[in-house]
């Protein structure tokens, strides 16, 4: 069995969040806004769920505009000086990220090459770089593609925008 979220990480994203978590049957619901209107996500958690043949964690976020899923969590990292979590799943080499913004925001990255996450960036194109640095908050729970397999980071350092 792959990662799960337990209820402590629920407590730690909420404090990220600052917004309680509702516990709805199989997920939790966090209803994340800021004090603009346009800016507000709900933000669901399946811990543990059926996907196709396999269980897994499934991240979830529905806006005004778009509804996103993270299939096989495999892990976050918390970034308190962001105010952000960024939600990670690997298969294959390739990363995908969702990060959740304190404020309401959101932004996707999939299919990312693994090797962007740790190499340097200003090798890299403007239109890929973006990328690389924001999963690069992950690099510290993919060091060892086993050994970090749902392991949870903290990070208080920034990253360039």
């Amino acid at each position: 069995m792959g990662f799960a979220f337990k209820p402590s990480d629920i407590r730690k994203l909420e404090k990220v969040f600052g917004t309680e978590a509702k516990g709805k049957g199989s997920n939790y619901r966090f209803e994340i806004a800021a004090s603009d209107p346009i800016r507000r996500l709900a933000l669901e958690i399946y811990p543990q769920i059926p996907i196709g043949k396999q269980q897994g964690a499934l991240v979830s976020v529905y806006t005004q505009a778009a509804h996103l899923q993270l299939h096989f969590c495999s892990g976050y990292v918390v970034s308190d000086l962001l105010g952000e979590v960024t939600f990670v799943g690997e298969y294959d080499g390739k990363l995908s990220g969702l990060i959740i913004e304190r404020g309401g925001g959101c932004s996707l990255f999939a299919n990312v090459d693994r090797s962007l996450v740790s190499g340097d960036f200003t090798r890299l194109a403007p239109e890929v770089m973006m990328s690389g640095i924001a999963l690069s908050l992950t690099d510290a729970i993919l060091d060892s593609p086993r050994a970090a397999r749902g392991r949870v980071a903290r990070k208080k350092k920034s990253r360039a925008r």
